[in-house]
C-alpha cells in the first residue's frame, strides 16, 4: 500500500510516552522504521508491518525517520473500551504463557482494507468524531479476533501483575525510565509495600539504588567497553545528556567526556 501526504493517526486514549505500555494498542507503520527492546528481546518494524503492543510491559523504542518522516497508525484498546466490547460480544479469556511484548500480525486482506479505510483520516482530509472512533476500534478488534481467536486471551485478561521476585526484577529492569509507582505495580505490590521490601533487600531507597546502579553501569561501559556518553545515557534511563553528565561527575569526580579523554591518553601511553 502506498499513501501520500502522510500523517500519524491515533484512535483512542493517548499512549504514555514513558517506557511502559499501560494499554494494548495496534500499531501499523506507514513510514520510517523502529526497533524496540523489552529487556529480553529486540523487535524490528518496517513500513507495512502490523503488531499488537501488549499492556503492562516495559519497552524502549528507537525510531528511524525516512526522508525526515516517521508516520504510524496507533489504535488503543484500553480496558474501559474492551469491557464494553465484551458486553456486546462475549468472549472467555483463558490463561496464556505468551510473554512477548509485541505480537506481529500477518498481512491480511481484511486488515489491509481496514487500514485503507483510515487513509482520509491520516492524510488530513477528514476528522473522526468520538463515536466513529469507537466504531472503527470495534471493527478492527473484531477483525483481529476473527483472524486469530487466541488474541482473546491477551485482550480480555484484566488481571493485575502478581507478586514476583523483587530483587531479580529490579536487577534486570533498572535501565527502564519509569516511575516508582510503575515498578511497584509490575512487581505486584502497592507503592508502600514496594518501598518497604526494597529497603529490606537493598538497604537503601529505590531512587538512590536506581541512580547508583545506572551510574555504575555507565562507568563500566565508558571505561571498559569504550562507549560514548551519547550512546548510553538514554539506554540507562537518563532523560537528557546534561543531567547524566552532572550526576556522573557528582558521583565519580569526573565527567563522562573527561573519562573518555583519560582513556584515550592512557591507551596512547601503553
Amino acid at each position: 500500500m502506498k499513501f501520500n501526504n502522510l500523517h500519524s493517526c491515533h484512535l483512542g486514549p493517548e499512549i504514555s510516552p514513558e517506557q511502559f505500555i499501560p494499554e494494548h494498542f495496534f500499531l501499523f507503520l506507514l513510514k520510517g522504521s523502529m526497533t524496540s527492546y523489552d529487556g529480553y528481546k529486540h523487535y524490528n518494524m518496517k513500513p507495512g508491518d502490523y503488531c499488537i503492543a501488549r499492556k503492562n510491559h516495559l519497552v524502549r523504542y528507537t525510531k528511524y525517520k525516512d526522508e525526515g518522516q516517521f508516520e504510524k497508525v496507533i489504535i488503543a484498546f484500553d480496558e474501559i473500551f474492551l469491557k464494553k466490547f465484551l458486553e456486546r460480544h462475549p468472549y472467555h479469556a483463558e490463561p496464556t504463557d505468551h510473554k512477548d511484548s509485541f505480537l506481529f500480525i500477518e498481512e491480511d486482506k481484511l486488515i489491509n482494507n481496514f487500514v485503507q479505510s483510515l487513509e482520509p483520516y491520516y492524510n488530513g482530509t477528514e476528522k473522526l468524531d468520538d463515536i466513529f472512533v469507537d466504531i472503527k476500534r470495534e471493527e478492527l478488534l473484531m477483525i483481529l479476533l476473527k483472524n486469530n481467536p487466541d488474541l482473546k486471551n491477551i485482550f480480555f485478561n484484566f488481571n493485575i501483575p502478581h507478586k514476583i521476585d523483587l530483587e531479580k526484577f529490579m536487577n534486570h529492569n533498572y535501565k527502564f525510565n519509569i516511575s516508582m509507582e510503575r515498578f511497584a505495580f509490575m512487581t505486584g505490590r502497592s507503592l508502600s509495600t514496594f518501598k518497604r521490601e526494597f529497603k529490606a533487600i537493598f538497604n537503601t531507597s529505590p531512587g538512590k539504588w536506581l541512580m547508583n546502579r545506572r551510574l555504575q553501569e555507565a562507568h563500566f561501559l565508558l571505561n571498559r567497553e569504550n562507549k560514548k556518553p551519547t550512546d548510553i545515557y538514554i539506554d540507562l534511563g537518563f532523560e537528557d545528556l546534561s543531567h547524566f553528565s552532572y550526576v556522573f561527575k557528582k558521583e565519580f569526580g569526573i565527567s563522562p567526556s573527561e573519562l573518555k579523554n583519560v582513556k584515550k591518553v592512557d591507551s596512547k601511553l601503553i
